[in-house]
């Protein structure tokens, strides 16, 4: 079977299970993600506990990969080597935690609810989308 075949049935399987997981845990919900923000108010911890399993399971998969030679199905891994903080992370970290309070999603959870048909989640992906092409076609012209 062809290599790429099997990049997109590994790629599929992880989106689907990613999907799932944000299913299962209640992360589709705009509602439950803005009453984790809510520190003042109506305070739902619930994203805290999904974070931490992300964490511990991202954790642990770090480690296995630093134990294999190569991945499954490329030559070498792609690790980000940059660690400079700088105004374009700045500034992207803010509009990303702007995007995610007010809209209550982040890229994964918002396609993942576009399964549910709510028309608030078709416009946030739509700006979604109209922000990373802005993003595509004037920032990173610059670098």
């Amino acid at each position: 079977m062809n290599r790429s075949l099997f990049q997109f049935g590994a790629a599929l399987a992880s989106g689907i299970v990613f999907g799932f997981g944000l299913s299962l845990s209640g992360m589709l919900n705009p509602h439950r993600v803005q009453g984790f923000l809510d520190i003042f108010g109506a305070w739902d911890p619930s994203l805290a506990f999904v974070l931490g399993g992300a964490v511990v399971i991202a954790f642990i998969g770090v480690q296995v990969m630093k134990r294999m030679r190569h991945p499954a199905f490329d030559e070498s891994f792609h690790v980000p080597t940059n660690r400079r903080i700088d105004a374009s992370l700045v500034i992207g970290s803010a509009l990303f935690g702007l995007g995610w309070g007010l809209g209550g999603f982040c890229p994964g959870p918002a396609i993942a609810s576009l399964a549910v048909g709510v028309p608030q989640t078709a416009l946030f992906v739509i700006a979604m989308l109209v922000g990373m092409i802005i993003y595509d076609r004037v920032w990173s012209s610059r670098s």
